[in-house]
């Protein structure tokens, strides 16, 4: 990530991140709520310095099920204080004494019954309240980047979580790209992180050039607010206005199988940037995923900021699914985490989300 070009001509700030669980929270938001009857059961859980996974698979052992009858809607970071909603396939079994459930690393806040499975990518967002300890620079740049990144956003950059420690996920699909055997699970998390390279790079080049909020001939646009997208139509006034008021925005390719649904200029700067990285966009092809689109910006929402004392500085604000809050902390803070905060191979959104 430190590779990457900013949009906003760098961080103001240095500080730490994650010093401790409470000083990354996220509260996650399905957008909807249980309907209080069904065969599944609707847990909020809290955890704190536990991986999703796990947490996933005591709630199966201590309801007496199958592992694969506990499902989330996405992965949320380790070293944190999170809390998230899993579903638990109870056909005919009737709810546990959820608050006999003791575990120093999770508690179980509310159960409610639901009449459907939840599924992976089935929420509307993440709220995040970050700490930044020990904070030195310029505080009076931070309200103007701050205001700057309300109004422009953020590059949609995936985060360092989806590239495994030191990035190294990257080398390994490589590496199973050219044949060697990876299990069912890691297979995925190296598509992902080949995938997401593609895209960064696209979207890094756009940066570095100055267009990664300029419409250029040839662009595929997205609604704001949802993943449906549209075009590439030539662009006129009223595509112009759409943008102009957020409506739409522009985005860029997640590799995969078939043809690149850009055209002209924009299909030009994607097919030159991918090149430089053929081993990748082939395994990803042959791999069978197809082409599809992501968000060029990212635009926090709710944002707050406060000064809990002189060199802590306290972050609040939402994110859509699939999006990572240290894409919007880079653009503030040049940060040294904690070890407590080492990167993991978990995500603040899910990879379905995208």
């Amino acid at each position: 990530m430190a590779e990457l070009p900013y949009a906003h001509g760098g961080p103001p700030l240095t500080g730490t991140l994650r010093t401790v669980p409470e000083d990354f929270f996220v509260d996650e938001d399905l957008g909807f709520a249980a309907d209080g009857a069904g065969e599944h059961v609707f847990l909020r859980v809290e955890k704190r310095g536990a991986n999703t996974d796990f947490v996933a698979r005591e709630l199966a052992k201590y309801a007496g099920i199958a592992p694969d009858a506990v499902s989330y809607a996405g992965l949320k970071d380790r070293h944190a204080v999170t809390r998230q909603t899993f579903s638990l396939h109870l056909a005919g079994k009737p709810d546990p004494d959820w608050r006999a459930l003791q575990h120093e690393e999770f508690r179980v806040l509310d159960a409610r019954r639901h009449s459907r499975k939840l599924k992976r990518g089935a929420l509307k967002g993440n709220h995040f309240r970050i700490v930044l300890r020990g904070v030195a620079g310029d505080r009076g740049a931070v309200e103007v980047r701050i205001a700057a990144i309300v109004e422009q956003g953020v590059p949609n950059y995936f985060g360092e979580q989806r590239f495994g420690r030191g990035g190294a996920n990257v080398e390994r699909a490589l590496r199973m790209f050219e044949g060697r055997r990876v299990q069912r699970h890691e297979r995925s998390l190296l598509l992902s992180a080949a995938r997401s390279h593609l895209f960064n790079a696209v979207l890094a080049a756009r940066v570095e050039a100055g267009n990664w909020r300029t419409p250029l001939a040839g662009e595929v646009w997205m609604l704001a607010g949802t993943h449906s997208v549209f075009g590439p139509e030539p662009l006129g006034d009223e595509l112009l206005r759409r943008f102009g008021d957020g409506d739409i925005g522009l985005t860029g390719p997640l590799w995969g199988k078939g043809a690149l649904r850009s055209v002209e200029e924009v299909a030009q700067i994607e097919s030159v940037v991918v090149a430089q990285y053929a081993p990748l966009a082939a395994g990803l092809e042959a791999n069978g995923l197809n082409q599809e689109r992501r968000a060029l910006a990212l635009r926090p929402g709710d944002f707050s900021v406060n000064w809990s004392t002189d060199r802590d500085l306290e972050l609040a604000f939402s994110l859509p699914a699939g999006a990572y809050a240290t894409t919007v902390l880079r653009e503030i803070c040049a940060w040294t985490a904690a070890s407590v905060g080492a990167p993991t191979s978990e995500r603040e959104g899910p990879e379905t989300a995208v």
